[in-house]
């Protein structure tokens, strides 16, 4: 009679005291960015992630303190390969580069609908609200505050008109997302012509 051999459980990836484990954070964030691709946001849980990860839920809490954080980490990953930042020293054809190349990365990636989730899920939950105010704008918003504060040491604006004038930038790409017009390229350079306060004829 042959004995089957008793099946090896497989070995979970853990963290190394304090410090992120290297391999666990590369597993981690891999079968995060596939079950984004797969089920969204709405269908993004960080137990499927453990799962597929091979990690410990507690490892991947103590990391990512909410499932909002865990996206966010994906997310800011995608787009800085996908999102140049362009330096050209003219800052309405930085802004309609940047903003172009913004609205194809949200268009063709699943990182793209999966931000409509989280501002969506921001509206009833207090823990993505504060992911999404205090964690994912200030990062996300840095390339767009650089380039008009830039423009503002060069005499074009006011320093203290910068910071209106992101939240004016964030409402335009944000409202085209969520009501599913990333397609009306033509308006983006109008639009930004007139965050920047830039004639059309100068």
């Amino acid at each position: 009679m042959i004995t089957k051999p008793t099946p090896v459980p497989a070995k979970k990836r853990t963290s190394i005291g304090s410090r992120r484990n290297p391999e666990t954070e590369t597993a981690v964030l891999a079968a995060a960015r596939d079950l984004i691709s797969e089920r969204g946001y709405a269908g993004f849980s960080v137990d499927e992630v453990a799962r597929r990860a091979g990690a410990g839920k507690t490892t991947i809490y103590r990391w990512y303190p909410t499932k909002a954080d865990l996206f966010i980490a994906i997310y800011t990953t995608e787009r800085s390969t996908f999102v140049p930042v362009p330096e050209n020293g003219n800052l309405i054809d930085e802004l309609e580069q940047y903003t172009t190349s913004l609205w194809h990365f949200w268009a063709s990636h699943p990182a793209g609908a999966a931000l409509r989730g989280l501002i969506a899920e921001a509206q009833g939950t207090p823990e993505a609200l504060s992911a999404l105010r205090d964690r994912f704008l200030p990062d996300r918003t840095a390339d767009v505050r650089r380039m008009l504060s830039s423009a503002a040491a060069r005499g074009e604006l006011r320093a203290d008109e910068v910071d209106a004038k992101v939240a004016l930038w964030v409402g335009f790409s944000w409202y085209k997302l969520l009501v599913g017009e990333l397609h009306d390229e033509d308006v983006i350079r109008s639009v930004m012509m007139q965050i920047a306060e830039v004639r059309r004829n100068s």
